[in-house]
């Protein structure tokens, strides 16, 4: 899969009848591909850059049920992501893990103890589970030790857990072409092809390596192209719908700002919730919410204002650790897709998605990376009446297949584990193509330099970013991106590439201008002690939804009294069911 020639052979093959050809290779393209795979259909993916390259690769890398969301009054989309957090945490160990959350409450926060309380008992009980703990501010200190303990009121611990999201994008997309569908990264979607009535009958494409163009005939297109969804809408008439929201986000060494587990506080200058964990054995901090007006075919990046904002959080909630930008090693920022509702504070906006069909395009954006395939299930529902003999849609089918590889026993449990995770069935595929001395990490990262090969040889990188960016996560975790890693990264990766010389050269210098330009820190950062002490001047913060947290607490109690008696009755008939069997099987002669 994916070997040399395979972009060759894909774009020969194209001008065949597609029942499908799904534009984007984000998370939400690579869901519809796998679900649609299944039902039997022809299925084409295209993407324009590499895939994951836009929102997903830069999320927030959690996946969780969205316990903001219960303030909003969304109880259907919080229980259904924390139903598929808990599927993703059982089909896919070592790519999708448990994180524990502490949610430290603070004097002078917007909603305090009780709301917190009633809000987490409701979320713990959607997902059958009881993880969440309040804890004394002494208790809690324990739990993050550098955290200020200046005005803590206590706080709590629960659950969620976190991915590496263009791992999971690039693994949901490989399951889906062994299984017969097709996905090609570097195809553009230049136009859509329409008959005399307005109607969709295909696409016309363009290799982005070779510009060379194809149309190609569908019985649907369906355009899941993010926060770029009003470019092709525009070409069928749709009105633009998308707000663009940036959130950005700080890297640091696990070592100069440790946490062991996530740390979520209200931001001092706004109230927006803000979170510090660990990731991939370092420590991210995210996010913020700004309208992105830049290009969305640039690469994003953090803004000066952004960087000030987050470091704010820092320096409130850990004054003692002295963190300057000089420890920061790394930057990301991703585009949102949100529909626009006109509000003037984007984190008012609503993350639901939305399906829309026009002119025989179907559109899907928003959403969450949790609920990917639910979104995919949503897709193809509203897709039905073009496929009159379509079986039912199973949403019981796994999210992913089930690995049943065994690993060569000179690798740790941890190693094993996060390989199977993120390469499936093709880990063991791997590590037999490894060298001897390349099954050892790469610097203090969990990457091995096997990793490296793999990606180069089989998994459809085509400049030099796809594979320090998204395959393997260097860009992001090793100071400069992985620049003093470069040569022996060259020797492993040059050959599996078929790059010559001037070819790597040009690759190596283009990567390295876009991670200085993207992915490190802005010049001309505002001070952001400067605005921490403008804040503290004024006059106390209005909540910024004064009225809620007069009537939520009483809304979440009533809530999770009702989860809870519904929680202890299927519970009782579980083990009635239970004890009714164990019955059964003791009567003579069963």
């Amino acid at each position: 899969m994916w070997t040399q020639n395979w972009r060759t052979k894909i774009w020969q093959n194209l001008d065949q009848d597609w029942d499908i050809v799904i534009v984007g290779g984000g998370i939400t393209g690579a869901g519809i591909l796998r679900e649609a795979v299944r039902l039997g259909l022809r299925v084409l993916l295209v993407e324009q850059r590499d895939f994951a390259w836009g929102t997903s690769s830069r999320s927030s890398k959690l996946v969780h049920g969205g316990f903001r969301y219960l303030k909003e009054g969304k109880l259907g989309l919080t229980m259904a992501s924390v139903q598929e957090r808990e599927q993703l945490l059982a089909e896919g160990p070592g790519l999708i893990d448990p994180l524990g959350f502490l949610l430290a409450t603070y004097e002078g926060d917007k909603m305090g103890r009780m709301v917190y309380e009633a809000g987490l008992t409701v979320y713990d009980l959607l997902a059958l589970q009881w993880s969440h703990e309040y804890y004394s501010p002494a208790d809690f200190r324990m739990m993050a030790p550098h955290l200020t303990g200046s005005g803590l009121k206590g706080g709590f611990r629960y659950g969620d857990a976190l991915t590496d999201d263009a791992r999971l994008t690039l693994r949901v997309i490989r399951e889906a072409v062994a299984d017969g569908g097709t996905a090609v990264n570097y195809v553009k979607a230049i136009k859509l092809l329409q008959d005399e009535t307005g109607q969709v009958t295909g696409i016309r494409l363009q290799d982005h390596e070779t510009t060379q163009t194809k149309d190609v005939p569908a019985r649907l297109v369906i355009n899941a192209t993010g926060a770029w969804a009003d470019k092709l809408r525009g070409q069928v008439g749709g009105e633009e719908k998308i707000r663009p929201l940036r959130g950005s986000h700080l890297i640091f060494p696990s070592w100069r700002l440790p946490v062991a587990q996530a740390v979520s506080f209200l931001h001092p200058l706004d109230q927006r919730p803000v979170f510090i964990f660990p990731w991939e054995g370092i420590t991210l901090i995210g996010t913020t919410d700004a309208d992105h007006k830049t290009a969305l075919d640039e690469e994003p990046g953090i803004t000066p204002d952004e960087v000030a904002y987050l470091m704010a959080a820092i320096e409130s909630q850990f004054p003692s650790l002295g963190i300057t930008l000089a420890d920061v090693t790394a930057s990301f920022a991703g585009v949102r897709p949100v529909i626009g509702s006109g509000k003037a504070d984007p984190s008012e906006e609503s993350r639901d998605h939305v399906v829309w069909e026009e002119n025989g395009l179907l559109t899907v954006t928003g959403g969450k990376l949790t609920t990917f395939r639910l979104i995919a299930l949503d897709v193809l529902k509203a897709a039905r009446h073009h496929f009159p003999d379509l079986p039912e849609l199973d949403d019981k089918q796994p999210v992913l297949k089930q690995v049943t590889s065994e690993l060569p026993g000179q690798l740790d449990k941890f190693t094993q584990r996060r390989l199977l995770g993120r390469y499936g069935q093709d880990a063991a595929t791997l590590l037999a193509a490894a060298q001897p001395d390349e099954l050892s990490p790469i610097a203090d990262t969990p990457y091995l330099w096997a990793e490296l090969r793999w990606a180069a040889r089989a998994e459809g990188v085509i400049h030099l970013d796809d594979l320090l960016l998204r395959r393997v996560r260097l860009g992001l975790l090793l100071p400069e991106g992985g620049a003093g890693y470069l040569a022996r990264i060259r020797t492993i990766c040059q050959p599996e590439l078929g790059w010559d010389n001037a070819k790597w050269e040009a690759e190596a210098a283009a990567y390295q201008a876009l991670w200085l330009r993207s992915y490190s820190l802005p010049e001309d950062v505002p001070d952001w002690r400067v605005m921490l002490a403008q804040r503290e001047e004024l006059e106390p913060m209005p909540p910024r939804f004064p009225a809620k947290p007069v009537i939520l607490p009483g809304v979440l109690t009533l809530m999770a009294l009702v989860l809870a008696l519904l929680w202890w009755r299927r519970r009782k008939d579980t083990y009635s069911c239970r004890g009714f069997q164990r019955s059964i099987t003791k009567l003579p002669g069963s």
